[in-house]
C-alpha cells in the first residue's frame, strides 16, 4: 500500500497506522470511546495481508499482559483501552517499564472518576505522567491534538519505545478519538523478520540462544542493591529521555502579553480564543505541550517571559497546571480553566475565562 489520503475517525486511523508500520500485535478488550480501534483492526484483518496478531483478549488485564510477553520477545505490540480500563492495566504497564521492555498504549480518555462517562475527558494527566501504577517509572507520553497526530504517533511512538526500550503512551481524550478529518496515511512497512529482531533485540527472549548469554525477563529483584541498581539505570534512561525527546508547539508566543497553554483537542478551541481575543485587542499565544512527559518545562519557562499571565486549559479539575506552575517558578499569575463530565468549552468560554482569571483580576 502507497501513501493514500483517507476521511476517517482518529480511532479507525489508529488501526491503519497499526498495520502500515508493521505492527506484530494488538491486544486488546473494547471500552467506550475506543472500541473502534478492534473492530477497525478486525475489519482489516491484517493477519491474511502482514501477519499481525489482532486478538481480543478476556480482560484488561489479561491485554496488558500479552503485551508483556509479545514485547519481551522483541515484537512491536500494542494494546488500547480507555481510562477505566487503563486502570486495569497499570500493574502489567508497571512491570513492562520495570522490565526494560518496548511497547504501545493508546488511552482514548473518558470521563471518570468511576465508570463515569462515555464523553470526553483529559482527566488522566497525572496517571500518566506521573506514573499510574506503582514504583518510580515513566512512560513517553504523546497527546495528538489531530487525527493526523494519532496516525503520526503511531510510528514515533514505537519508534521511541524501541529506541529506549520503554513503553510509550498515546494520551489522546474522547474528542480526537472520535471525530473525523482528512489524513495522510503512510506507506506499508514489512514486518520484521524474527532474524532482524535477533539482531536488533539482543535483549529479547526468542527462545533462541545463538551462543548468547542466555536472556531473562523479568520485574522481579529481590536483592535490595540490585534493584537499587536498576532503578538508577531507569532513572538515568529517563534524563536521556528528558535531555533528547520533549516536544512542543508554540503559536504566536513572541510579542503576546498572555499564554494559553493545553494539550490535545482543547488547543484546537483555545486557537479559536486567540483569534477572538485578537479581534478585542488581546495580544494571546499558544503553548502546545506534545510529551506530556518528558514535560517541556523549559520551553514553557522561556515562553513566560515578560508575560503578564498565564491560562492552562485543560478538560479536568486541574491537573497539567501543577506542571506549569513548577515551570513558571510562581513568576507570574498562573490560573486554570477546565470542563469536567464530559462538556466542552466553546472558545467564547475560554475567552471569558482569561479575561476573568487573569485580565481583569
Amino acid at each position: 500500500m502507497k501513501e493514500e489520503v483517507r476521511l476517517m475517525k482518529g480511532n479507525e486511523a489508529i488501526a491503519h497506522a497499526a498495520v502500515r508500520y508493521g505492527c506484530d500485535g494488538y491486544f486488546g478488550y473494547p471500552i467506550t470511546p475506543q472500541s473502534e480501534v478492534l473492530e477497525t483492526l478486525e475489519e482489516l484483518m491484517p493477519w491474511e495481508t502482514t501477519g499481525m496478531v489482532v486478538l481480543q483478549a478476556e480482560s484488561e488485564v489479561a491485554a496488558i499482559n500479552m503485551v508483556y510477553g509479545g514485547a519481551a520477545s522483541g515484537k512491536a505490540v500494542m494494546t488500547s483501552s480507555s481510562s477505566p480500563g487503563v486502570s486495569l492495566k497499570q500493574e502489567g504497564i508497571s512491570y513492562i517499564a520495570a522490565a526494560s521492555l518496548p511497547a504501545l498504549i493508546l488511552n482514548v480518555m473518558r470521563g471518570g472518576p468511576g465508570l463515569g462517562t462515555i464523553q470526553p475527558s483529559q482527566a488522566d494527566y497525572f496517571q500518566a505522567v506521573k506514573g499510574g501504577g506503582h514504583g518510580d517509572y515513566h512512560l513517553i507520553v504523546l497527546a495528538p491534538s489531530t487525527v493526523q497526530e494519532m496516525v503520526d504517533f503511531v510510528g514515533l511512538g514505537f519508534d521511541l519505545a524501541f529506541k529506549y526500550r520503554n513503553p510509550s503512551m498515546i494520551l489522546a481524550d474522547g474528542i480526537v478519538g472520535q471525530m473525523m478529518e482528512k489524513v495522510v496515511l503512510p506507506e506499508q512497512r514489512p514486518r520484521r523478520t524474527d532474524e532482524e529482531v535477533r539482531k536488533q533485540c539482543p535483549w529479547a527472549a526468542n527462545g533462541r540462544k545463538d551462543g548468547r548469554k542466555r536472556n531473562v525477563i523479568t520485574s522481579l529483584e529481590l536483592e535490595s542493591s540490585r534493584m537499587e541498581v536498576i532503578n538508577h539505570e531507569l532513572q538515568a534512561r529517563y534524563r536521556e529521555i528528558e535531555k533528547n525527546e520533549t516536544r512542543w508547539e508554540e503559536i504566536d508566543v513572541e510579542g503576546a502579553d498572555y499564554l494559553l497553554i493545553a494539550f490535545g483537542s482543547i488547543a484546537r478551541i483555545c486557537a479559536k480564543a486567540q483569534e477572538m481575543a485578537a479581534e478585542k485587542g488581546i495580544k494571546v499565544g499558544i503553548v502546545r505541550p506534545i510529551t506530556l512527559w518528558p514535560f517541556p518545562t523549559d520551553a514553557i519557562c522561556k515562553a513566560a517571559e515578560g508575560k503578564k499571565g498565564i491560562l492552562v486549559v485543560e478538560l479536568n479539575a486541574g491537573q497539567m497546571i501543577e506542571d506549569v506552575r513548577l515551570a513558571v517558578h510562581d513568576s507570574l499569575p498562573v490560573e486554570h480553566f477546565g470542563r469536567m463530565g464530559g462538556i466542552i468549552p466553546s472558545p467564547d468560554e475560554v475567552l471569558e475565562a482569561l479575561e476573568q482569571k487573569i485580565i481583569n483580576k
